[in-house]
């Protein structure tokens, strides 16, 4: 039930079977149904999630009461709001399932006392952490430089798998531009 978390590990670091036994007593999984909210804006994010199955999404309410979609996450990533996470401060971030998930959720307290006992498994988050970081660096940048049809056709290209899953609006809101600007590049009016 764990395994795909186990290999994601052990891409990273290797756990011996008494350290894979200790951090699967502390693991905890859950399964979220499609829509559901895992996180509010204003409330504190304790939890990580690893995602078994599903995909959810972070996203901000903008001042035009609009959902902007800023992180999607599918099997074997991990999401959380990371500055709530780690400072132990409101979100300004909602956190919801796009479809029906299994998620591995690892609370703060649990994970802090993990790595004490498992001090290697702080390399795999911290490696996890740059790459996630590193991610939302080049999504900036493509944001940055990129036409609104760039930016779609780059993403299709990248992930045609995942522009299939999830609804069209929400990646619109991703790419930032309109669900009608999406429809009229798909239909290749643009």
């Amino acid at each position: 039930m764990y395994q795909p978390l186990l290999t994601h590990i052990a891409k990273y670091i290797t756990l011996e079977p008494s350290e894979i036994n200790t951090l699967e007593s502390c693991l905890r999984l859950s399964k979220i149904k499609k829509k559901e909210c895992l996180l509010q804006e204003g409330q504190v994010c304790n939890t990580m999630y690893f995602i078994l199955k599903g995909c959810i999404r972070q996203y901000i309410i903008n001042a035009k009461g609009t959902e902007q979609t800023l992180q999607f996450g599918i099997e074997n990533w991990w999401i959380t709001d990371y500055l709530s996470y780690h400072n132990h401060v409101p979100s300004h971030f909602y956190i919801q399932a796009v479809e029906n998930c299994e998620v591995i959720a690892i609370e703060k307290t649990v994970l802090e006392s993990l790595l004490l006992q498992i001090p290697k498994l702080e390399r795999y988050f911290r490696i996890v952490s740059q790459k996630s970081f590193g991610a939302a660096q080049m999504r900036i940048k493509f944001l940055f430089t990129m036409s609104a049809e760039e930016r779609y056709h780059h993403f299709n290209n990248q992930f045609p798998e995942f522009v299939q899953r999830i609804p069209q609006y929400m990646l619109a809101s991703y790419l930032d531009f309109s669900a009608e600007f999406m429809s009229k590049i798909r239909s290749g009016k643009i």
